[in-house]
């Protein structure tokens, strides 16, 4: 089959690989017919390496028909349209019980501390072969992939993969109630589906921060109070607008990909450089995230407000403001969406009405053999490229 696979920093190609089989008699095999270019899939494009191998399979975000179905497997049958989470979770653990599947007890990654393995997403995720392929084994059959209606284009479902349950996670971290006012921080897909979620739930203001145009009209076009991130007196903007105190919550959708820290940003590109055993430990302990995003939420903030960290953030020794968090009463909450969580929540809403505008959300759709282009125009934000789905 062909896949899209890794073979170094801003070197993504599609190659033939080995079909998938079924390994466990839970299994089964996905046929996928539609599936994103995600903005965790640039960080594994432009600084992950260390924690990739040559033709590592990428991709998280598929959606398919199902092909075939191990001998244990009465959930599904070949013929039925799924959509695949990016969470690799069983659904019976302690963690899974809980709705907590991104920590499933049975897939945790525990030899590099970390929760749940993930489809296409490094060896801290477990190094499992990834979607963005034209087949794929999807383990735990049974309680794994949603099931979704035949009929509707595959725009409709393919974000409940991730977009939909990040941006609806997001929103909830953020205690959105009936009239709250809300900061997002970065248009891109998360951030521009979480300002649309926090709409829908009933947010009485939503202002989206960005710098790039197109992403901020499509915002404006929806309601989104739009502020250019380039401003110069950006939060005392943000307070005009929130009666000088600033909003219920700010939700950061940018995460390591934050601009305005050009330190920080040269020392993602010593990454680059290093030899992978060198920059795996840089990057777990030195910490080489760019934290202006979330630095700007705890400025921009009300005292007493709630922050949801929704955007990736690598290192693990970048230090924040503890004092002015802990005077501010700031409430953080952050994490890897719990897929399976939200789907019961967001799936009535995928309706003809279409109130999250997902039909016309994507601004590409290209063939899987264009996805080296697809990843360039998307991390140069070249083309208005805020959404990209790939067809194999």
């Amino acid at each position: 089959m062909k896949a899209v696979t890794w073979h170094g920093r801003r070197d993504v190609r599609v190659d033939t690989v080995p079909d998938p089989i079924l390994e466990e008699p839970t299994d089964v095999i996905v046929r996928v017919t539609s599936t994103g270019v995600c903005g965790s899939d640039l960080h594994l494009y432009e600084v992950m390496g260390p924690f990739l191998d040559e033709g590592d399979i990428l991709g998280h975000e598929p959606m398919g028909i199902v092909e075939e179905v191990g001998s244990e497997v009465t959930a599904l049958k070949p013929g039925d349209r799924v959509v695949v989470p990016f969470n690799v979770s069983c659904g019976a653990c302690f963690m899974c019980d809980r709705g907590l599947q991104s920590q499933c007890e049975t897939t945790q990654v525990r030899e590099q501390g970390s929760g749940a393995a993930l489809f296409g997403y490094t060896k801290l995720y477990g190094q499992v072969p990834g979607g963005q392929a034209e087949y794929l084994r999807v383990p735990f059959g049974n309680t794994l992939p949603i099931k979704v209606p035949q009929g509707p284009p595959d725009d409709r479902f393919v974000y409940l993969s991730d977009v939909l349950p990040t941006a609806w996670q997001a929103v909830e971290y953020a205690d959105v109630r009936e009239g709250s006012s809300v900061v997002v921080l970065g248009l891109g897909p998360i951030g521009d589906m979480s300002a649309r979620v926090a709409l829908h739930r009933g947010a009485g203001l939503v202002i989206g921060v960005d710098f790039v145009p197109e992403r901020m009209a499509r915002a404006r076009a929806r309601g989104v109070a739009v502020l250019d991130l380039r401003e110069s007196h950006l939060v005392e903007q943000i307070r005009d607008l929130t009666g000088g105190r600033g909003p219920d919550a700010v939700i950061d959708a940018v995460g390591m990909e934050a601009h305005g820290a050009p330190v920080a940003k040269l020392a993602h590109q010593a990454v680059g450089l290093l030899p992978d055993a060198i920059a795996a430990r840089f990057m777990k302990t030195a910490g080489v995230d760019r934290l202006h995003a979330v630095r700007s939420a705890i400025e921009i903030v009300r005292r007493g407000g709630t922050i949801s960290l929704s955007g990736v953030y690598g290192g693990m020794a970048d230090p924040l403001p503890m004092l002015r968090m802990f005077d501010k009463q700031i409430q953080f909450r952050m994490g890897q969406a719990n897929v399976l969580r939200w789907v019961p929540e967001i799936l009535p809403l995928l309706t003809d009405d279409d109130p999250l505008g997902t039909d016309d959300f994507a601004t590409h759709h290209l063939p899987l053999a264009q996805a080296p282009h697809a990843y360039e125009i998307f991390q140069q934000k070249r083309d208005n490229a805020v959404k990209v789905l790939l067809t194999p």
